[in-house]
């Protein structure tokens, strides 16, 4: 049975999500003022309407953490078929969030095993998880998978098993943009711009190539090197960084995922209040 703490998971999660999806301007990616604008981009309340969509599958995940108390195989098999169910109510509310699907599932089912547990026990529980195979996934190999192995890249698949490295180092981007002074806004986009700076996107390798994935990397770098978004050489930076892959129609989504990775963590309280609400400061 579901609890009130395995809701309370599931909404932080896609509070988390929908954060991110607010945050403007989101180099090469989706940006709430001005989408009707922009051909072959989705309309932004579509995206927000799917990421509501992923609730009662991250719901799901967390049950199944808490009931079976261990990153057993067993867990991961059950999360993988959670998963595609939820992929195919997601798609029914218009697509998107495929891989914050599998970042925040993983740190959820993650959460709801300690629910007592720091962002370094959650990300390590979800690199356990992560280390069994899928025994039910299907046999064909999924597009991140073959551009992983042909180019060599850790893809999303790598980043769960490493321990998510760069939402960690996403929260560390947060924390110190925070301490700096910047807003909250500018704190987040720092930290997308951080992971952009070193993630190797598969889905960037998969329409631009490694050529293009150095690009958007050097041109995340040269917003961050620049002073960040907070200041005047930084937000210059950041939009003529965003201008440029939304001619290209090059959108770095797997950062994106990552990034709500990390605010779904930074947003997660030691506790789970009695009450079945995630505290959040």
């Amino acid at each position: 049975m579901r609890s009130r703490e395995d809701d309370a998971l599931a909404q932080a999660a896609v509070d988390a999500l929908t954060a991110q999806l607010a945050l403007a301007p989101k180099p090469g990616l989706p940006d709430p003022r001005d989408l009707a604008a922009r051909a072959g981009q989705r309309d932004h309340d579509s995206l927000r309407w799917s990421a509501k969509a992923l609730g009662p599958g991250l719901v799901a995940m967390a049950a199944a953490a808490r009931r079976t108390g261990e990153p057993t195989p067993q867990l991961r098999t059950e999360l993988g078929a959670i998963g595609r169910c939820a992929e195919h109510s997601v798609g029914l509310a218009g697509g998107g969030h495929r891989g914050a699907l599998w970042t925040l599932g993983l740190l959820v089912a993650a959460a709801a095993l300690d629910p007592g547990a720091g962002v370094r026990e959650v990300t390590a529980a979800a690199k356990r998880i992560a280390a069994h195979p899928d025994r039910r996934a299907p046999r064909r190999p999924s597009r991140g998978s073959s551009i992983s192995a042909k180019y060599g890249a850790a893809g999303a698949r790598g980043e769960a098993r490493a321990g998510f490295p760069h939402v960690r180092r996403a929260l560390d981007a947060l924390a110190a943009a925070r301490t700096a002074g910047a807003t909250e806004d500018q704190a987040r986009l720092d930290a997308l711009l951080t992971v952009m700076s070193t993630l190797q996107d598969t889905e960037l390798l998969y329409v631009t190539g490694p050529v293009g994935l150095r690009h958007v990397q050097a041109g995340a770098r040269a917003v961050l090197e620049a002073g960040g978004t907070a200041t005047e050489a930084g937000r210059a930076a950041l939009h003529s960084l965003d201008a440029d892959l939304h001619t290209r129609a090059w959108s770095p989504r797997g950062s994106a995922g990552l990034l709500a990775g990390a605010l779904f963590l930074d947003g997660l309280a030691v506790t789970v209040g009695a009450r079945g609400r995630v505290a959040v400061g």
